[in-house]
C-alpha cells in the first residue's frame, strides 16, 4: 500500500465527520415526521422513540469528534439534510402503505450510516485518530442494532398492515 499523505486523510475525515453529523440531522427529521403520523405501530414507534435519543448521542460524539480536531460541523450541510430528511417523509405520507414506505426507507438509511461510520472508522484508523475510534464504533453499533431490528420486523410489519387493511382499518400508518 502506498504511504498515504496525513493531511489527505486529515481533510477527508473530517468532511467525514461533517457529513455523518448532517446525516445524523437528517435522521432526526426523518424520525420526527414518522412520529408524528404513526397511530397503528407502538412496537415502531418506541423504537424510533430509543433510536432517536441514539441519533442524538451520535450526533454529539460526532460533535466532540470534530471539536478534538479544532473543527465544527457545517450548518449548511446540517439544514440541507434535515430538509431533505423531512421531504422524504413527506413523501411517503401520500403512500397507501406508508408504514412499509418508511420501513423499507428506514432500512436503507440505517444501512447507509453504517457504512458511513465504517468508512470514518477505517479514516480514524489510518490517520491515527484513535480517540474517535471507541464513539464511532458505539456509533456503528447502535446502526447496525436498529437495521437489524427493522430487518427481523419487516415480515410481520408487513402481514400486520394486510391484515389491517384487509379488515378496513387505518393501515397505512
Amino acid at each position: 500500500m502506498v504511504a498515504l499523505n496525513a493531511d489527505t486523510v486529515r481533510s477527508n475525515f473530517v468532511v467525514g465527520l461533517r457529513d455523518a453529523h448532517a446525516v445524523e440531522h437528517q435522521a432526526l427529521a426523518l424520525i420526527d415526521r414518522q412520529l408524528d403520523r404513526l397511530k397503528n405501530y407502538d412496537a415502531v414507534a418506541e423504537q424510533l422513540r430509543l433510536h432517536r435519543g441514539e441519533t442524538e448521542s451520535q450526533t454529539r460524539r460526532l460533535e466532540e469528534i470534530l471539536a478534538s480536531l479544532d473543527e465544527s460541523p457545517s450548518s449548511l450541510k446540517d439544514l440541507g439534510l434535515s430538509l431533505t430528511g423531512n421531504l422524504a417523509a413527506l413523501g411517503h405520507t401520500v403512500a397507501g402503505d406508508e408504514i412499509l414506505k418508511n420501513t423499507f426507507a428506514n432500512f436503507a438509511f440505517e444501512n447507509f450510516e453504517a457504512a458511513s461510520y465504517r468508512s470514518l472508522i477505517a479514516m480514524a484508523e489510518a490517520g491515527g485518530f484513535g480517540s474517535a475510534l471507541d464513539p464511532l464504533k458505539q456509533s456503528l453499533e447502535e446502526e447496525l442494532a436498529m437495521a437489524a431490528w427493522i430487518e427481523t420486523r419487516i415480515p410481520a410489519l408487513t402481514l400486520t398492515y394486510l391484515d389491517r387493511a384487509s379488515r378496513g382499518e387505518k393501515a397505512d400508518r
